[in-house]
């Protein structure tokens, strides 16, 4: 072969059915050589070796086929047990085209969990114990052993309570049926529910009050069935209603009309179809469930050391010793400076964000690849004062020689010179031990900007995994004393308290420093005000809680404990305020352990509604194991719904809750989903690498192969897993046009009525922006409701499934305002100002009687998205991602740009509106008529309803985007980002001020819509593919 061109990885990446000769290593020493198809399984493989094998000497001394497991090396050059055996050997990959049967050891079992297990997280189990991290190992072994006893528990349930955890009910947030905007329905009408038994095709009509109880529908369908047939009558509570076609279910005491299945029939004017399922049948998936866990479970606990016994041994208390802290910085490694510069470490003792004592920086050592320092670094900070989440944070940055500096130059501060590196370390170990001894540190890159200092208490303690490459500090915690120093337990805090009194005084400004919400910083004296009336704040401001942290001397250990004493009896928070204590600036355990409790309270569709949050502040967390973490698994293994979005959050995340995902991913078992999403990347990929112009033909010639068939169907959507991916019409099938060439996939459910269902999958763009956008949207559309104010949103299902990588649902019958002008004009440059284009397309759509509401739909929809636009700050607006259902919904896609950052061309900003409101909107909206001000006034009533709703839950958006900096979207890194959300909401001001600040807006938005019109036009002119 010619150089660079060895291994398979080409021939795994053709089409079509070819065969491909192996060779095979047998355990007797014989060889064979025969061609298999690319589309074999591991198991028919092995089936075709022992026939081969037949005519081969020594074929008696191989047994059992259940014996012996493939081994290969795959494409990263590991050796990998090939236990899986329904995969094909073309998703498997080998490096090369050998394969090597040998002598199956250990569980087979449990190896087969674990190479599942690693499938679904994209890593494998091998690099944990590669590790050799006893903290990792820990925390695996005390997760695992909470799912086991989680899973039995569940295992236990009656099946009524089974079915709230695997499939917990879908609702609207409010239980009224359907109405449109504010306007309150008096028409209570009963409406026509399809019901049929499982396992018997008659079905029937029949007639129920939307507002009752799913017992009272099952009641009438038992009633009915006896009368039909002459059966015995049976008890409704022996049965549950499954939406037909899905794994959604209708139980209960929730009015009919409050699931989301129903309210949908009920608001587009359809029949819902139901099936009456026995609990027989929902009692055999829990055995089955119950089967498949306990295997697992007990081939792991086989398999499982004892644990090794504690060895006694001297300790102390740290707050024994008055020392100052000290480390020693002994050299560095792989580090890539220019020649001519000084290499200097910078250090920093932290709590949060809080700075402990004064930064301590090393002495300048020439440039080289492993710079020597052997220098001890001292900290201006008693040992006893170490807070127990102390971060030890470091900075290696280089610095032009004093005497290369161009005459006249000022002095520079050195942090501007030239950073390289940065790296944080925890003072203390996961078990509370005062670390000891030397540590290498892998640094992770710097990035130069203006906007922070070197050091970045905020990143995460875990070192860079890329050891090989990433420059290195070498440094050494010194034995204070012969014996391990520990933090003292929680408990022996508080009997400390004793020794440190506070003091009780009583000043008229408290109320004063409570009330201002738009805080940054304290004044001296009015920390020392705060802190001395610590339990005022508490029996009069708990919701404060975050201002009397801040000004917590954590560095000094009699604050500490009587902060530590005040969590005690500190009355519980609600989520809206607690979650604000999950930030990077509180990482006392005690604090973060009072949170969780106040989370606790959350209902599981509230958690849903926090979940992306939640999972990125686990990079905040110092160790693996901790209360977060326990929580979110916890709620994870008491409803599905919960856990199967956890996991996705998790996977898409990429960072130490791998650990997490592992033993989560036993519970959850949905390598289906992952095997589809392979082949949907491998799609891509051809699409987008195609030496020649792919076709969509193409396209679906490729998903006509049955690999790629059987790949594609009968899974669960990861967007919803609720519903059901029962058989994609390759046929429907296509790629879009823009840059990553996403590809459109429709599916087909022979069970389910109405319209086929479409994903959108994406390769090589970063959904996580878009998928926290349609959060909010989702949050807003959900405290509308609550208020009786539906605006018809459609914050569609997105979601992030891994790097660049994830799925979008298609709205159907829907089409963008660009293609409705373009189709309605005979010129892209005219197109744009066509008003009438869109009330012409809706009438078109919608027959006389049905227009009108239509255009409620479009009137309430508009206002809905305006303020959410305009409050979220969303930017590149224009008319191909705005785009309209044929029902009249109004609706926005692309969400690249947002709090304020809005696009910019030639340093001219091309967006001078605060959100999208023209007058082909208005016309619509005004039904064509001019003089129709009624409904213009009815619209903006829409707005300002909506806008004051918002605007009184505005600590809630603004605490949730603070949540989101470690996630690292470009346009949210810091509190400055948030800056743009405080001021849409107005916070800090009255609401009749807010709202005379959006009437500015809204007038605003009207009047300037013409650049709007003109920005729309040379869009067109640029996008214009027509002939």
């Amino acid at each position: 072969m010619p150089p660079g061109k060895y291994g398979m990885q080409e021939e795994w990446e053709k089409e079509g059915d070819q065969g491909i000769v192996m060779d095979f290593l047998l355990p007797t020493g014989i060889f064979l050589k025969f061609p298999v198809s690319r589309h074999d399984t591991i198991k028919s493989i092995k089936k075709m070796v022992w026939k081969n094998a037949r005519s081969e000497a020594l074929f008696s001394a191989l047994g059992d086929p259940d014996a012996y497991v493939f081994t290969c090396i795959n494409q990263t050059a590991e050796r990998e047990e090939l236990e899986e055996e329904s995969r094909r050997i073309s998703d498997v990959r080998p490096f090369m085209c050998v394969l090597r049967l040998v002598a199956r050891e250990g569980d087979r079992v449990e190896k087969l969990t674990n190479t599942q297990i690693s499938l679904l997280i994209g890593k494998g189990l091998h690099e944990f114990e590669a590790q050799k991290n006893h903290e990792v190992n820990e925390f695996r072994t005390k997760m695992r052993t909470f799912c086991e006893v989680k899973a039995q528990e569940r295992q236990a349930l009656p099946w009524q309570q089974w079915m709230e955890y695997s499939f917990p009910c879908d609702l609207e947030p409010c239980s009224s049926p359907p109405v449109c905007g504010s306007v309150k329905s008096k028409n209570t009408k009963k409406i026509f529910i399809n019901v049929k038994f499982e396992a018997c095709d008659e079905s029937f009509m029949l007639q129920q009050d939307p507002q009752d109880l799913p017992v009272a529908l099952m009641r009438s369908a038992l009633k009915k069935k006896a009368t039909v047939f002459r059966s015995v009558r049976q008890e409704p509570e022996d049965y549950t209603l499954q939406v037909n076609g899905s794994w959604e279910f209708i139980y209960g005491n929730h009015p009919m009309c409050q699931f989301k299945y129903i309210f949908s029939c009920l608001r587009n004017g359809q029949n819902p179809h139901l099936t009456m399922v026995h609990h027989s049948t929902i009692s055999k998936y829990q055995e089955e469930q119950g089967r498949m866990c306990s295997q697992v479970f007990k081939s792991r606990s086989l398999s499982r050391p004892p644990p090794l016994p504690l060895k006694k041994q001297n300790t102390s208390s740290l707050w024994s010793i008055n020392e100052p802290f000290y480390i020693h910085l002994l050299q560095g490694s792989r580090v890539n400076a220019d020649e001519g510069m000084k290499l200097v470490v910078q250090a920093g003792l932290f709590h949060g964000s809080e700075l402990l004592c004064k930064v301590v920086t090393s002495s300048e050592v020439t440039v080289s690849s492993e710079p020597l320092w052997d220098q001890k670094l001292e900290f201006d900070i008693n040992v006893a004062d170490l807070p127990r989440m102390s971060r030890l944070c470091f900075a290696l940055y280089a610095v032009i020689e004093k005497a290369k500096k161009p005459r006249g130059t000022k002095k520079k501060n050195k942090k501007a010179d030239c950073p390289i590196a940065w790296v944080n370390t925890m003072v203390f170990d996961y078990k509370d031990q005062l670390k000891t001894g030397e540590f290498l540190l892998s640094t992770w890159p710097s990035v130069p900007d203006d906007k922070g200092d070197l050091l970045n208490p905020m990143g995460t303690v875990e070192k860079n995994p890329n050891v090989d490459s990433a420059a290195g500090l070498l440094i050494r915690f010194s034995n204070i004393r012969p014996h391990p120093l520990y933090y003292p337990p929680l408990d022996k805090v508080l009997i400390l308290k004793g020794f440190f009194s506070g003091y009780k005084l009583i000043f008229e400004y408290l109320k004063e420093i409570m009330d201002n919400k738009n805080y940054t910083e304290f004044f001296e004296d009015e920390k020392e005000l705060l802190w001395k009336l610590r339990t005022e704040v508490r029996d009069r401001y708990p919701e404060s809680l975050s201002k009397l942290l801040l000004i917590t001397k954590w560095n000094k250990r009699e604050d500490v404990v009587q902060m530590v004493s005040l969590l005690r009896n500190w009355p519980d928070l609600p989520a809206i305020h607690a979650l604000e204590l999950l930030d990077y600036s509180f990482p006392d355990p005690a604090v973060r352990s009072f949170t969780i409790r106040c989370l606790r309270k959350l209902s599981d569709d509230e958690l849903l509604q926090y979940l992306i949050q939640l999972v990125q502040v686990l990079k905040y967390e110092s160790y693996l194991d901790c209360d977060l973490a326990t929580f979110l698994l916890e709620r994870a293994l008491s409803n599905r719904r919960i856990g199967h979005f956890l996991f996705w959050h998790l996977r898409s995340c990429v960072s130490a809750a791998f650990c997490l995902i592992e033993e989560f991913a036993l519970c959850l078992k949905s390598p289906a989903q992952n095997e589809a999403l392979g082949k949907m990347k491998a799609l891509s990929d051809f699409v987008k690498s195609g030496s020649q112009k792919m076709t969509v033909d193409d396209l679906k010639l490729c998903i006509r192969q049955e690999s790629y068939l059987e790949a594609l169907s009968d899974l669960l959507s990861p967007l919803n897993p609720s519903i059901i991916l029962t058989e994609i019409c390759a046929d429907k099938c296509r790629f879009m046009d823009s840059k990553m060439k996403p590809l459109w996939l429709m599916y087909k459910n022979t069970c389910a009525q109405g319209d086929m269902v479409g994903i959108i999958f994406k390769n090589g763009d970063d959904l996580r922006q878009d998928m926290l956008t349609l959060q909010m949207i989702r949050l807003m559309e959900n405290l509308w409701k609550k208020e009786g104010l539906d605006l018809r949103m459609i914050p569609y299902g997105c979601l992030s499934t891994g790097n660049k990588m994830g799925l979008i649902e298609v709205v159907k019958n829907s089409d963008t305002i660009a293609n409705i002008q373009r189709n309605s004009s005979n010129s892209a440059a005219t197109a744009a100002f066509n008003k009438d284009a869109l009330l012409t397309w809706l009438k078109s759509k919608n027959p006389e009687d049905k227009l009108d509401q239509a255009i409620e739909e479009f009137t309430l929809s508009c206002a809905g998205y305006c303020v959410a636009t305009y409050v979220l700050g969303i930017g590149d607006r224009h008319n191909d991602n705005i785009m309209i259902r044929e029902t009249g919904q109004l609706f926005h896609i692309d969400f690249g740009h947002f709090l304020g950052n809005f696009k910019r061309k030639l340093g001219i900003n091309r967006e001078r509106v605060p959100f999208i409101l023209t007058y082909d909107f208005v016309h619509v909206i005004q039904q064509g008529r001019t003089n129709n001000s009624e409904k213009f006034e009815r619209f903006r009533e829409y707005c300002e309803r909506a806008y004051k709703i918002l605007c009184r839950n505005g600590t809630l958006f603004v605490n949730l985007f603070a949540m989101m900096k470690a996630a690292g979207l470009p346009e949210l890194t810091s509190f400055k980002d948030i800056q743009y959300l405080k001021d849409s909401l107005a916070l800090g001001k009255s609401e009749e001020e807010a709202l005379k600040n959006f009437k500015v807006k809204f007038n605003e938005a009207l009047r300037e819509s013409w650049k709007t019109k003109v920005n729309w036009m040379m869009h067109s002119l640029a996008k214009d593919n027509r002939p």
